[in-house]
């Protein structure tokens, strides 16, 4: 027990004997981790507009062909009138 007293005084006359610094640390942010912000700004942008033009040709692409048209639809299980709608019909 004694040497832990002994200790603890010797930890804290240590602790207060250290100089102490007036000058305040340094404190590096998110934003200043080494990179430059406008190199980014124009790598992002030339991706921007590499995407546009890939995403227009696409489009031109897919829409340009043709499609292809099946059979007529089955008629609906009610008639040919829609389903909530006046019926013309005789049969139903």
């Amino acid at each position: 027990m004694a040497t832990a007293i002994v200790r603890s005084a010797l930890s804290r006359a240590v602790t207060r004997a250290a100089p102490k610094t007036s000058v305040a640390p340094k404190r590096n942010f998110s934003s200043s981790a080494g990179h430059d912000d406008a190199y980014e700004a124009a790598k992002w942008e030339k991706i921007t507009y590499l995407g546009i033009a890939s995403c227009t040709a696409l489009a031109v692409y897919v829409l340009s062909k043709g499609h292809h048209h099946g059979e007529d639809p089955p008629e609906f299980p009610w008639g040919p009138d829609g389903l909530f709608e006046v019926k013309h019909n005789k049969e139903h």
